[in-house]
C-alpha cells in the first residue's frame, strides 16, 4: 500500500534505497532563500534530491499572482520526471519538521495526479533523532521517469471564486497564518496587513504536535469538527498558498476529504486594491 499522507522515519528507513522510493529534501526559509541548499549540502537523507522551493515548487511571478504562484503543471511534472519519478513511484518529501515546505510538494504532486506521495513525519529533525544515516553526497538521477499528469483542478479555488463566495455559506474560508498576521497587528512579509473578510483563523502549526509530527487522525478530526469545518466547504488560505497545504494535508490525514486551497492566498488578494480586506478578530 502506498503512503498517501505521512510516512514515519522508521518506515522510510526500511525502504530507503529502493528503486521505487524517491525522497526529496524541501528545507527552506522565507527569510533566507539559500538556507535550504546550504542545509542539503551539509547533510541530508541518503539518496534524497533537493527541491528549491522558490524555483521548483513555484511558478513565475507577475506581480499580481502572489509570492508563490503554482508552477506550470508540465514544468513541475518535468522536475519530478528528472528525478526518476514514475506513476508507481512512492514519493517522500521532507523539510525540517513541523513546517510547510514538504506539504507544498505533497500538494503539488497530488494536484498533478500523483497520489503516492507522503511527507516524512517529523522531517529531517526526526530522522536524525532516530540515529538514521545522513550524507553530504549530492544525489544524481540515473534515469528519466514517465510520470503521467492527471490534473485535479478541483483541489484549488482562485481569487474570483473567493470574492464571489465571501458571504456564501458554501465556502468556509480558513486563514492559516499566525494570528497576529491574520488580525493585521503585524505584517512581516506582504505589503498590506489584515485578512480576507469572513475568514476564520487556525494557524497551520496547530496541526503538529510538540515534536513537529502531525497529530493523529483522531485528534485532527476532533479539532476540525469542534471548529465546525466541513471539508467540502473548507478553503484553506495563507500568505502565498504554501502553508495552506499543511491544513489541507491535515484534513486528508484525518479522513476529511474534499477541502480546497486558494492558491494565490493573501499575497495575491492584496495585489488588487479593489478586493476588500478586514482587520481584527473574526474568530
Amino acid at each position: 500500500m502506498p503512503y498517501r499522507t505521512i510516512i514515519s522515519p522508521e518506515a522510510l528507513a526500511e525502504r530507503i534505497g529502493e528503486p521505487d522510493v524517491i525522497v526529496v529534501d524541501c528545507r527552506h526559509a522565507l527569510a533566507d532563500f539559500a538556507l535550504g541548499r546550504r542545509l542539503y549540502d551539509e547533510s541530508h537523507v541518503p539518496g534524497a534530491f533537493f527541491a528549491a522551493v522558490e524555483e521548483d515548487l513555484a511558478g513565475a511571478k507577475t506581480g499580481a499572482n502572489g509570492r508563490h504562484p503554482l508552477p506550470n503543471p508540465e514544468r513541475f511534472a518535468h522536475f519530478l520526471r528528472a528525478l526518476g519519478v514514475d506513476d508507481a513511484t512512492q514519493l517522500v518529501a521532507y523539510d525540517a519538521g513541523g513546517d510547510m515546505f514538504a506539504p507544498r510538494l505533497w500538494f503539488l504532486a497530488r494536484w498533478i495526479g500523483h497520489d503516492a506521495v507522503a511527507i516524512l513525519d517529523g522531517g529531517f529533525t526526526a530522522w536524525v533523532a532516530h540515529g538514521y544515516p545522513v550524507t553530504a553526497a549530492v544525489s544524481e538521477s540515473t534515469r528519466e521517469g514517465n510520470l503521467t499528469i492527471r490534473l485535479h483542478p478541483e483541489y484549488l479555488v482562485d481569487a474570483e471564486y473567493v470574492r464571489e463566495h465571501l458571504e456564501d455559506p458554501a465556502m468556509q474560508l480558513v486563514d492559516v497564518r499566525a494570528r497576529e498576521r491574520y488580525t493585521g497587528e503585524v505584517e512581516t512579509i506582504d505589503p498590506v496587513a489584515g485578512h480576507i473578510p469572513g475568514a476564520a483563523n487556525r494557524w497551520f502549526k496547530e496541526n503538529f504536535g510538540p515534536e513537529g509530527r502531525l497529530k493523529s487522525p483522531h485528534a485532527l478530526r476532533a479539532e476540525f469538527e469542534r471548529a465546525g469545518l466541513e471539508p467540502k466547504r473548507t478553503v484553506h488560505q495563507c500568505g502565498s498558498g504554501v502553508s495552506a497545504a499543511v491544513s489541507h494535508l491535515a484534513m486528508e490525514h484525518a479522513g476529511l476529504e474534499g477541502s480546497r486551497v486558494y492558491g494565490g492566498s493573501w499575497s495575491e488578494w492584496v495585489a488588487d486594491p479593489s478586493r476588500p480586506i478586514a482587520r481584527g478578530d473574526e474568530g
